[in-house]
């Protein structure tokens, strides 16, 4: 019966992603049959710690992470969590081997977000991306290379670099709820007081320079992963090329999207570009 239990699990990490991005649903459905429940569980769990600090706010938030943190290491121990999401995923830990300082660093920067609301320091902010995304990169990584630590630590910066620029678009994309609903600024010098024409430029070239050296880690990875990695590039890729031909103050004033004709767009594109082995 644990079987059918674990089933009922993913499938309910399954859930979390579909009803909470459309946008990387869309590109695990492109990945490998034999990979997509695991990253439906990553993708569960790292979503449901971001919930926490970012949306209950009727609720003890600082609670509800450290228990949440308590009983994903309780799942660890005893093999089973009556918390699906947590279920799922200490299965995907154990079988990836998705070691405890990526769970650490991830968590470290959820609890940032209950106490800290400016970044002024670049270090500050390239250790919050690193905790809040790079790892999601590394977790998604170990999965992807199954066990190979030599393709693993020859893909390590290129999945990180993508982890940044995957955070960097959500930041910029976020900038009036980040800083107007959630009090947070992750951009060190930049608000929405001094957000002009300058500062969103040189956030773009930083975010460009992330996807350029994220691609040269695509095309090395294995076919499994690979088309659902490059329709999620190509979807980010998209979304910063609007954020870039949106003026600056237009960007703190309203969300930007992609629309979902232009994400079954970029899928054909991508679907065609991968069937062609240009990537």
């Amino acid at each position: 019966m644990k079987t059918l239990f674990d089933t009922v699990s993913f499938k309910c990490s399954k859930l979390v992603t579909k009803n909470y991005s459309t946008s990387f649903s869309l590109a695990v459905k492109m990945l490998s049959p034999s990979i997509r429940d695991a990253i439906y569980s990553i993708y569960g769990f790292v979503r449901f710690a971001d919930e926490i600090v970012d949306s209950f706010h009727d609720y003890d938030k600082e609670n509800l992470i450290n228990d949440f943190e308590k009983e994903h290491y309780k799942a660890m121990q005893a093999g089973i969590s009556l918390n699906p999401i947590l279920n799922s995923f200490q299965h995907t830990v154990k079988e990836y081997n998705i070691t405890d300082d990526l769970v650490q660093a991830f968590l470290k920067s959820m609890k940032l977000d209950l106490v800290k609301s400016t970044y002024n320091t670049q270090s500050e902010y390239e250790d919050y991306i690193y905790g809040s995304a790079d790892v999601v990169g590394l977790m998604c990584l170990k999965v992807f290379v199954k066990g190979n630590d030599q393709k693993y630590e020859q893909l390590k910066t290129e999945a990180m670099r993508l982890g940044s620029a995957f955070q960097k678009v959500n930041f910029l994309r976020d900038l009036k709820d980040d800083n107007l609903v959630l009090n947070r600024n992750y951009f060190p010098g930049v608000d929405l007081n001094s957000f002009d024409e300058t500062a969103k430029t040189t956030i773009i070239n930083e975010i460009e320079e992330d996807f350029r050296i994220a691609y040269q880690g695509i095309v090395k990875l294995p076919m499994e992963a690979k088309f659902g990695v490059y329709t999620a590039f190509i979807y980010y890729r998209k979304l910063l090329k609007k954020l870039k031909n949106t003026p600056y103050h237009e960007i703190g004033n309203s969300r930007i999207r992609v629309s979902n004709y232009t994400k079954a767009g970029l899928l054909a594109q991508s679907f065609v570009t991968y069937k062609l082995k240009l990537v």
